[in-house]
């Protein structure tokens, strides 16, 4: 059943969003306090010359002041399992770096958890006002993927677990895909 409301509540908002799955990660920062990091599922892909990403943060949580003050970032994509993992970087008030995160250093100093599906070592280039929220725009400087990882993703207001296999996609009759 679908309906249609001219107009929007900020409750309805986030109902549409729901609806629609997201990859979900955690992004890491270490602005000379000491590693910090949220989950976000606003991660995307920008440009691959040159390679940036963005996502948003929002300017009332605990996290905004030291992603605004970082010069680098990581990017972590969750696996399969790590619904424990995302749900402690959602959580305030708490250190989330503490025991039982795993996490180590990358040589440029930057907060990178272990175990993950893969990350992205980032430089913020910028940030843009947008609402409550900041989007930050980062230059990826370094990937690492684990080819065999199995994502974790955010749907209807719950963290699923894709089947573990080849993507599937639509082969056109010339050949390429859709």
């Amino acid at each position: 059943m679908s309906s249609t409301v001219s107009g929007t509540t900020p409750e309805r908002f986030k109902q549409a969003f729901r609806n629609h799955p997201a990859g979900v990660v955690v992004v890491s920062v270490d602005a000379g306090r000491g590693p910090t990091g949220f989950t976000a599922t606003s991660l995307t892909s920008l440009s691959l010359e040159p390679p940036l990403v963005s996502f948003a943060i929002g300017t009332g949580t605990s996290a905004w002041p030291h992603v605004e003050r970082a010069a680098s970032l990581v990017v972590n994509f969750l696996a399969a399992g790590q619904e424990d993992v995302a749900i402690r970087f959602a959580t305030s008030g708490i250190d989330r770096f503490a025991a039982p995160t795993r996490w180590f250093r990358h040589p440029a100093g930057d907060p990178v958890l272990d175990g993950t599906a893969g990350w992205l070592r980032a430089d913020v280039e910028r940030t843009v006002l947008a609402g409550d929220h900041r989007i930050v725009v980062a230059r990826v400087a370094e990937a690492r993927l684990d080819e065999r990882g199995v994502p974790l993703v955010f749907h209807a207001g719950r963290y699923h677990t894709l089947p573990n296999g080849p993507a599937l996609s639509h082969v056109r009759k010339n050949g390429t895909t859709a």
